[in-house]
């Protein structure tokens, strides 16, 4: 019979680790989720925010000029400067995900979501603080994302 083995909880922010890995997702320092109410149907607002080559009129924080298609990605120049973006495929769950992969090469995963409510829609964007940034560069962060999509709530409400 062996000594019962008893894992202890590590309290990071408001996640819980239970397994003590350096890499598990819960040790992530924080998120915010970011939205927005946009009067459109969510169908409308999924296809346009599904266009990469729409990204330099809402998106500013990520495509400041042209998208652009190489190969098997969309490149395009950022404020971080040139970045690789690939989408999650086309989906009838308003699942807009996209892997951004700086000019560091640093991956980021960015969950985005166009979600039914009612005869509108709501934006929904999960901003995580990256390791070795600090809680201004992440408010800056958020800021940004903010005024993207606010943006993207201008532009569609205007059609």
């Amino acid at each position: 019979m062996g000594i019962p083995f008893r894992r202890r909880t590590i309290r990071v922010g408001r996640l819980d680790c239970r397994c003590g890995a350096s890499d598990c997702p819960a040790m992530a320092a924080k998120s915010k989720h970011l939205s927005t109410v946009i009067n459109r149907p969510s169908s409308a607002v999924y296809e346009y925010a599904a266009d990469p080559a729409n990204l330099p009129r809402w998106a500013a924080g990520l495509a400041s000029t042209t998208v652009e298609r190489v190969e098997a990605q969309w490149v395009a120049d950022s404020p971080m400067g040139r970045v690789t973006i690939s989408f999650a495929a086309h989906n009838d769950f308003g699942v807009l995900d996209h892997v951004v992969t700086l000019p560091s090469g640093e991956s980021v995963h960015n969950p985005l979501r166009v979600i039914p409510y009612e005869d509108a829609c709501e934006v929904v964007f999960t901003l995580r603080q990256r390791p070795g940034m600090s809680d201004d560069e992440f408010a800056r962060d958020a800021e940004s994302v903010r005024a993207d999509l606010h943006s993207l709530k201008r532009i569609l409400e205007a059609v």
